[in-house]
Parts: structure tokens; sequence; C-alpha cells
């Protein structure tokens, strides 16, 4: 439900994807994460490319929009949007957002897994997101200590907020 007469809303969102066990996979898809490339690491399973980083702060936008969610927005019904990238999404979503008079206050991302070791290249993740949205985000990194699927390296979760404001 859309009010016109609230100012600001805030969403969140998680994301969740394993890591691609097919060896044709693992060979052809590089894993993509916060919108980066990150060349020697195992890709993300998934419809699209899996970036869960971007995944979350899609939700998390379109949440807070009241514009739907990830699911009925890019679902897997719709082919057009197979293999696509997070870049891909985010751009959509900040037009969806525009269109319907939001502006992105801000985004933030933390991303929960053990690998890949995220700490070098948070600066360059959090400089490429913000560019795709055209607002800060933050984006961060945790492990589980070893519980859980992400714990065992099975694959990566995402968690996202974020903040739209009437235009």
């Amino acid at each position: 439900m859309s009010d016109s007469r609230i100012p600001f809303r805030v969403g969140q969102a998680i994301d969740v994807h394993a890591f691609a066990t097919d060896p044709q996979a693992v060979q052809d898809k590089t894993l993509m994460l916060a919108c980066l490339e990150w060349p020697g690491e195992t890709p993300l399973e998934g419809h699209s490319d899996g970036d869960v980083a971007a995944h979350a702060a899609c939700d998390a936008l379109l949440g807070a929009s009241g514009l739907g969610e990830m699911g009925t927005v890019f679902g897997t019904d719709r082919p057009q949007w197979h293999g696509a990238s997070g870049e891909a999404f985010l751009r959509e979503v900040v037009r969806m957002l525009d269109q319907e008079g939001w502006a992105i206050g801000n985004v933030t991302v933390q991303v929960i897994g053990r690998r890949p070791r995220m700490a070098a290249r948070l600066p360059e993740a959090c400089a490429r997101m913000s560019g795709i949205v055209g607002a800060p985000v933050q984006v961060s990194a945790t492990t589980t200590d070893g519980l859980g699927f992400t714990g065992r390296g099975e694959g990566l979760a995402a968690i996202a907020g974020a903040l739209v404001v009437r235009r």
C-alpha cells in the first residue's frame, strides 16, 4: 500500500544462494557479489547471477517503496531476467522507484559467509553499488563462526536495509 502522505519508508530484506556444485557451472561462471566480479571464487546458483548483496538491496528497496519483491518483479517465470546481473536488477529497481516518486536515502548490506574474504574490497563494493543506486550504499561482511550453511561454506546470505524518501 502506498500513501503519498508518508514522507519516508524503511525496508529490510534477506537473500540466500548456494554455491554452484555443477562442474560446468563452476567453470563457466564467475562469482558476482556486491556488483563485483570475484575471479577464482565459486559462483552462486540462481536464475540470475545470484548476487546476494544486490538482490537483498533490491528487495529492501522494493519493500520500502511498496512496489513488491524480487520474486514478483523478477521471478523465474520472466525469462527476460534469466541470467541477469545484480546491477541490472538494481538499475531497474532504481528506475521503478524514480517513476513512483521515491528517492533513495541510503542502503546498507551485510554479506554473511566464509568466503570470499571481502575486507580488502569493501570500499570498492560500496563505491560500485553507490554509483549504481545513486545514493550511499554501505557494504559490510561477517561470518557465522562456522554455524549453519554459510558457516559450512555451502553458500552466502545477505541482509539489507533501505530508506526511501518521497520527492
